[in-house]
């Protein structure tokens, strides 16, 4: 990893309006957290579809999507990515860095708001399975955008595609695409951490490990190898 490219990202990311975008939905979600937890229904009734169904399949992915293709995307549809290519720097330092950055923001901006949710609406353990569920979610997602935003020239398009209609359409209803979902995996983490079926999550924890680390690595290989044939004139066709 790059100290430069991280403070870069970081500034980049941080610096731009682009970032009031992640507030709304995280008061929203601990707004109507307060309201159900203050109420006679129990939380088991309610947590699958606010803290997993809004948090998990909503504010978590919607957060790594602006976060993950702004990383790098941003820099190559300004140009300024020619900055950084022209430096005697490896390919894979450059996704590292900025996949750290990706994860660490995305992290903070939705795996706190879950955690405080899960504080908020039930227990301590429920704060911290569904903060350790988002940490894990944060990474896959920020790993497949950032890749995205490298290989296509609408990684938001195409992202967006893969929450609502593989993870939160075919997911809810087709068995064999859980194993594909990052949202499952995540949920599947909060669950394990807990040590109850609160989410009412499918997959077994070995299972969620697994795939997620695939996710981390296939992804992180794609956007390597893409950006080594990467043109200075930012072709990304």
């Amino acid at each position: 990893m790059n100290l430069m490219i991280i403070r870069i990202t970081l500034r980049a990311l941080l610096g731009r309006r682009r970032a009031l975008l992640l507030l709304p939905i995280p008061v929203l979600l601990i707004g109507l957290t307060a309201f159900a937890g203050s109420s006679n229904v129990p939380v088991e009734r309610w947590a699958p579809m606010l803290l997993n169904g809004m948090g998990l399949g909503v504010l978590l992915p919607l957060t790594a999507l602006i976060v993950g293709s702004s990383a790098l995307g941003l820099e190559i549809e300004d140009g300024t990515i020619t900055h950084i290519l022209t430096k005697p720097l490896p390919r894979r330092e450059i996704i590292l860095s900025k996949l750290v950055v990706a994860w660490l923001v995305t992290t903070v901006a939705a795996g706190v708001p879950l955690g405080a949710a899960g504080i908020i609406a039930d227990s301590t353990r429920l704060g911290w399975g569904l903060f350790a569920g988002a940490a894990v979610g944060a990474l896959a997602y920020s790993a497949l955008f950032l890749a995205l935003s490298v290989v296509t020239r609408r990684p938001v398009i195409i992202g967006m595609s893969y929450i609502l209609i593989w993870e939160n359409l075919l997911g809810a209803y087709v068995d064999g695409t859980k194993v594909l979902s990052v949202r499952q995996f995540s949920s599947t983490i909060t669950d394990t951490v807990t040590g109850e079926l609160i989410l009412k999550s499918t997959l077994s924890v070995t299972t969620a490990l697994v795939m997620a680390g695939v996710f981390v690595i296939l992804a992180t290989v794609a956007a390597t190898h893409r950006l080594r044939s990467f043109s200075l004139a930012g072709d990304t066709n």
